[in-house]
C-alpha cells in the first residue's frame, strides 16, 4: 500500500479533552477519528489492526467449537421485560420510543440469545450451544474518556454458551478462559485473571482478564496462595489487612460470566432431559472488546515517538521510507511475496517521513537511500539498532516474519 493513497494522514493535533496515550497516538497517527465523546471512527489503518485482533479471537473461539452468528442491535422492550432488566439496567441502556413502541440499543445480548435458543433447542440432544458474534454495543457511559478504552459505542465479541448441566457449563467456562489467554498472548498482551463481581449481569463471581498498565482505571490485588487476583470491588477487610497483598493498576480487556439459571428461569428457556423431564438451561457469557484491546495495546506498547505494534496485529509488517530515491520496485516485490507493506511515497522530507514512521509504529522500517550504496537499512521499531542488508536478505527476513503471523 502506498501511503499517499491512504485516507487520513498523520497530524500533530489532538482534541484538548483527550489526555490518554492511546487517544493521542491513534488520533495523531490517523488510526481513528473522533465524532464526539465516546464515539470514534476506525479509519483504514485502525480498521486493519482491529480486523487482525478480531481474526485472532475468532480463531480461538472456533477452536472451542463455537459458531459465529450476528444478532440484532435494535431490541424491543418486551424481551428486556422478561428478565426485568428494562428497569434495572435503565441507567446504562439507551432506550427510546418510536411509533408508540419502546426499544433499546444493545448493550449486551443475553436476552436476545436466550430468545434465539428457546426457538431452536428442545432436547438435551440439542445441547450444548455455543454462539458468538462481533457487533456494536451501546452503553450510556457517564465517564466517556480515555480514548477508545471507555466509549459509549464500541465493538464487542460476545460468546454465549448454553448447557444441560452446571458441570458442563463449568467445564466449557474454563475452556474459554484458556482460549482467551491464548488469544491475548497472540495479540501481544500478558493478562492476569482476576475474580470480580457480576454487576448487572449476575450475582455470581465472574472473572476478568486484566493487563497491567500505569494508565489503568482498575486496581487488582495479588497475594500468595490465591489462585486468581481479586478486583478491588470484592476485596474484604481481611484481604486488605494482609501485609503481603500487592496492588496492581490495570486495564480490563475481557471477562467471563457464569450466569447459571437466572436467565433461563425468567425467560422459560427449557429443555427435555433424557428422562423426559423439563429443565432450565445453564448459561454463561464471555466478552472481549476488540476496540478496547486496540487501545490497550497502545497504552502498554509505545514510547515518546509513537506506537510500537506487535507483529501479529500491526496494520503493516514493514514501512518503507524512501529518501531521494524511488522504492516502488521494492514495494511491488514485497507485496508480490505476500508481505504486508506500507510505502511512504510522498514528496516529503526525510525528517517528516522518519517521524511519521515512528508514530505509526510498524514493526520494521526500511530506509532506501542512495547513501546506503545499494543496500537497505533495516530497523525494528522496538530497538535503536540498524543494519544494512541486501534486498534478498530483506525479502527473506520479511517473509519469515509474515509467516510467523499467519501461523498464530
Amino acid at each position: 500500500m502506498k501511503y499517499s493513497a491512504i485516507f487520513a494522514k498523520t497530524t500533530k493535533q489532538t482534541p484538548k479533552d483527550e489526555v490518554s496515550v492511546n487517544a493521542k497516538f491513534l488520533l495523531q497517527g490517523g488510526y481513528i477519528d473522533k465524532l464526539m465523546a465516546g464515539s470514534y471512527t476506525l479509519l483504514p489503518l485502525g480498521r486493519r489492526v482491529e480486523r487482525k485482533i478480531e481474526q485472532i479471537i475468532r480463531t480461538e473461539m472456533d477452536k472451542t467449537g463455537a459458531q459465529e452468528v450476528l444478532m440484532p442491535l435494535l431490541h424491543p422492550k418486551e424481551i428486556w421485560n422478561e428478565t426485568g432488566r428494562w428497569e434495572t439496567a435503565r441507567e446504562v441502556m439507551y432506550q427510546f420510543e418510536k411509533n408508540d413502541k419502546s426499544y433499546a440499543l444493545s448493550f449486551t445480548h443475553e436476552e436476545i440469545v436466550m430468545d434465539l435458543i428457546r426457538k431452536h433447542v428442545s432436547s438435551y440432544k440439542d445441547l450444548p450451544v455455543k454462539l458468538y458474534h462481533f457487533s456494536t454495543k451501546f452503553r450510556n457511559e457517564l465517564r466517556a474518556k480515555s480514548g477508545i478504552l471507555r466509549g459509549r459505542e464500541f465493538l464487542m465479541k460476545d460468546l454465549y454458551s448454553a448447557h444441560a448441566s452446571k458441570e458442563d457449563m463449568t467445564h466449557y467456562y474454563w475452556q474459554v478462559a484458556d482460549a482467551y489467554t491464548r488469544a491475548f498472548e497472540k495479540i501481544g498482551l500478558k493478562t492476569i485473571i482476576a475474580e470480580a463481581a457480576g454487576g448487572v449481569f449476575t450475582s455470581e463471581h465472574t472473572h476478568e482478564f486484566q493487563v497491567e498498565a500505569e494508565s489503568g482505571e482498575d486496581t487488582i490485588y495479588l497475594a500468595p496462595g490465591w489462585k486468581y487476583a481479586k478486583n478491588k470491588e470484592i476485596m474484604t477487610d481481611e484481604d486488605m489487612a494482609r501485609s503481603d497483598v500487592k496492588a496492581i493498576t490495570s486495564i480490563e480487556v475481557g471477562n467471563i460470566f457464569p450466569l447459571g439459571l437466572m436467565y433461563s428461569e425468567k425467560m422459560e428457556v427449557m429443555f427435555t432431559d433424557k428422562d423426559g423431564r423439563r429443565k432450565p438451561i445453564w448459561l454463561a457469557s464471555y466478552g472481549i472488546g476488540p476496540t478496547r484491546v486496540l487501545g490497550t495495546i497502545v497504552e502498554v506498547s509505545h514510547d515518546g515517538r509513537g506506537i510500537i505494534w506487535p507483529v501479529s496485529v500491526a496494520p503493516y509488517v514493514v514501512h518503507i521510507v524512501s529518501i531521494n530515491q524511488d522504492a516502488g520496485a521494492l514495494h511491488d516485490k514485497l507485496s508480490s511475496k505476500g508481505v504486508d507493506v506500507l510505502y511512504d511515497d510522498r514528496d516529503a522530507g526525510a525528517g517528516e517521513k522518519l517521524s511519521d514512521a515512528d508514530l505509526l509504529g510498524m514493526p520494521v522500517r526500511l530506509v532506501v537511500s542512495a547513501k546506503n550504496a545499494g543496500k537497505i537499512e533495516w530497523k525494528e521499531r522496538q530497538t535503536a539498532d540498524t543494519e544494512l542488508l541486501t534486498e534478498d536478505e530483506v525479502v527473506k527476513r520479511l517473509q519469515e516474519l509474515q509467516r510467523s503471523t499467519v501461523t498464530l
